[in-house]
């Protein structure tokens, strides 16, 4: 068979391979989030929504931001994800590399000798020099190549997506730690203020004792009320110590104090847009890395397919020979081979390929449909627990109005013997509890914003 009918038959089977190979693999096509109800309640066509908001704006605190900055900086888990991502960029540029031939340079020297040539009747060739270049191609005629290109992509893609993940929950942490630091600042306070009343308290008792207004049980019980709000003041200090050293880890740094506001100088934002469930795949980073997880083993199951199908690969050769040395007098030698490998049986490693590939296909599938109920749902509880929230409001302001009241009332009437001690105790217990209650219903305020923010996606844009 001469050169050119060489050529004409390789040209033909990469015609025919190209013609074919949209027949082997699959185009890809993104899953369409259509669950209308996802979001429980929240029926809308209104496509705003917080997650294209900046961070700086949803967390208005400059305290705050300044910590979520420093966070972004320096965190340990943001780092090691970038890290990631940048090894996946890494492996994707290699991949690009895939369609074109490898080419390796080769350059050998050669020396022989006898200890006595005329005895041996053999002739030695003391010096040998030669230089060869080497070149090998697959012909990607199935779309093997193409679609592990697509995978690394996609591996890519899913780093970076997960980098972003990685990041609103940084935020969210950040903003979550920070607003129960303030809480318990203010219930600290509130705490050690009602130890200087119960104080006041267990003085006006003595002296009502003293008077027979009331017996030497109002004494006792109204000292054991008041260490019983006393002894819960360490335990708010370790916590305040312990959400401080969470917040310090979270931005990289050794434990240490925090600069804060005070818990009344936040003010959760108030026009809360979720958008419709479909933009989650836009905004949402997880859900972003399920899909292009799917996406990954979609163009791996096409690389199974194509093991089933003949490989082309060719390879060339040249180099120069020489028995005096590289650029003395030689011989040019140059090789072109083509081969075909069509695989007939091989222990059924290729129906096992493309069988792994498949389940784990449907499996990624499985994963982005629960990424997407999850992200539902918890877009879901955080709505529900602002509603919450702000429902109790009014109950909790006229609560606070009149626990205060029937505790003003109930010490006056005391003083003049209408009323028992064990009311003005349960009346000042009760207000005690009804305070921290409004400080957890700010605070419950302010984390459902943060956990609302995260759920629809935001803080990477």
């Amino acid at each position: 068979m001469n050169h050119r009918h060489y050529i004409y038959i390789c040209c033909s089977v990469l015609l025919i391979g190209c013609l074919t190979a949209c027949h082997i693999t699959k185009p890809y096509h993104s899953p369409v989030i259509t669950d209308n109800n996802l979001y429980r309640d929240v029926q809308t066509t209104d496509t705003n929504t917080i997650a294209t908001v900046h961070w700086r704006e949803i967390y208005t605190d400059t305290l705050l931001q300044t910590l979520i900055a420093s966070g972004i900086q320096n965190n340990l888990d943001l780092q090691v994800a970038w890290s990631r991502m940048r090894q996946a960029q890494a492996s994707y540029s290699q991949s690009r590399q895939a369609l074109y031939p490898s080419v390796n340079g080769d350059v050998s020297a050669n020396y022989a000798g006898a200890s006595n040539q005329q005895r041996t009747g053999k002739t030695v060739t003391p010096q040998l020099y030669g230089a060869e270049l080497t070149a090998t191609w697959e012909a990607d005629i199935w779309g093997k190549l193409r679609s592990s290109r697509r995978a690394s992509l996609a591996s890519l893609l899913q780093a970076n997506a997960n980098a972003r993940a990685v990041q609103t929950g940084l935020i969210a942490s950040i903003a979550n730690n920070y607003y129960l630091l303030t809480a318990l600042d203010q219930q600290l306070a509130i705490t050690q203020e009602t130890v200087v009343n119960w104080q006041a308290t267990v003085k006006v008792m003595k002296e009502l004792k003293k008077a027979d207004v009331v017996t030497g049980a109002a004494v006792v019980q109204s000292e054991a009320s008041r260490y019983a709000a006393e002894v819960t003041i360490p335990d708010l200090k370790q916590s305040i110590r312990e959400t401080e050293n969470q917040l310090n880890l979270l931005l990289g740094q050794p434990p240490g104090p925090i600069d804060r506001s005070s818990m009344d100088d936040q003010h959760p934002a108030m026009l809360l847009k979720t958008g419709v469930p479909a933009q989650l795949l836009a905004n949402r980073p997880d859900v972003q890395a399920a899909e292009y997880n799917l996406r990954y083993y979609f163009e791996l199951t096409n690389v199974a397919r194509t093991y089933f199908y003949p490989a082309l690969t060719i390879a060339a050769s040249g180099g120069y020979t020489s028995y005096l040395s590289l650029t003395g007098p030689g011989s040019w030698l140059s090789n072109l081979t083509a081969g075909l490998t069509q695989p007939i049986f091989n222990q059924g490693i290729n129906k096992t390929r493309l069988k792994v590939a498949r389940e784990q296909q449907q499996q990624a599938t499985l994963d982005f449909r629960t990424a997407v109920l999850t992200a539902g749902q918890e877009v879901s509880n955080a709505l529900y627990s602002y509603q919450t929230a702000l429902e109790k409001g009014d109950s909790r302001r006229l609560q606070l109005q009149n626990l205060q009241l029937s505790v003003d009332y109930t010490q006056e009437l005391v003083r003049y013997g209408f009323a028992n001690y064990t009311e003005v105790l349960n009346a000042q217990q009760s207000l005690l509890a009804a305070q921290l209650g409004k400080i957890n219903d700010h605070l419950q305020q302010l984390q459902a914003v943060v956990f609302l923010y995260r759920a629809l996606g935001g803080g990477w844009q």
